[in-house]
């Protein structure tokens, strides 16, 4: 069975691309735009648009802790902060308590 396309992204253009699943022998994807390395999102991965400027530094917060955006087998990818306050407050639940970033960020709820 084929796979299907996922998603990659370019930080510094702020742009979306789909391309075919890096398990296929492509390996190093670049931006068309500036050349920079893209990095590969998951196939759930839906792209705020260009102009929102706090979207996309939520984003670039996501993927540097390596949060990513794989779909379950019968679900999406699970909860993804959208906002810098619910960023700010996972990654303090996260210095207060010890829990890796990765695994705070992707909380649906924290606790009280």
């Amino acid at each position: 069975m084929a796979h299907g396309k996922t998603s990659f992204v370019c930080l510094p253009c702020r742009a979306s691309y789909k391309q075919a699943h890096p398990g296929l022998g492509h390996h190093d994807r670049i931006c068309p735009r500036c050349a920079e390395p893209l990095i590969h999102v998951g196939s759930a991965f839906a792209a705020p648009p260009r102009r929102d400027t706090a979207a996309w530094r939520v984003l670039s917060l996501l993927l540097h802790a390596g949060v990513r955006f794989h779909k379950g087998c019968c679900d999406g990818p699970g909860y993804r902060p959208r906002t810098l306050s619910e960023v700010r407050a996972r990654m303090a639940y996260a210095r207060t308590t010890g829990e890796p970033f990765a695994k705070a960020l992707v909380r649906y709820e924290l606790p009280a």
